[in-house]
């Protein structure tokens, strides 16, 4: 199973346009896993491994927004 910021890894380490960043969205396996995860952890709580998966995925979208938000700019330029 890959973990679902590796997804945001692999698009980064493929070299990209601005556009592409814009455009980037996750999959849908992705997304169900990452709202598993939160869900999880409201109820039951996660494992270590499970929510060292979580934070990092959290860190990467905070990252491509940020990264959005400045491409978003680069294309206006």
């Amino acid at each position: 199973m890959q973990r679902a910021y590796e997804e945001v890894i692999d698009f980064i380490a493929g070299g990209t346009t601005p556009r592409n960043v814009v455009t980037f969205r996750p999959s849908e396996a992705s997304k169900e896993r990452v709202a598993e995860l939160l869900q999880r952890k409201k109820t039951s709580g996660l494992s270590a491994e499970e929510n060292s998966e979580l934070e990092h995925y959290l860190q990467l979208e905070h990252l491509m927004r940020l990264a959005k938000a400045r491409a978003q700019h680069h294309l206006a330029a």
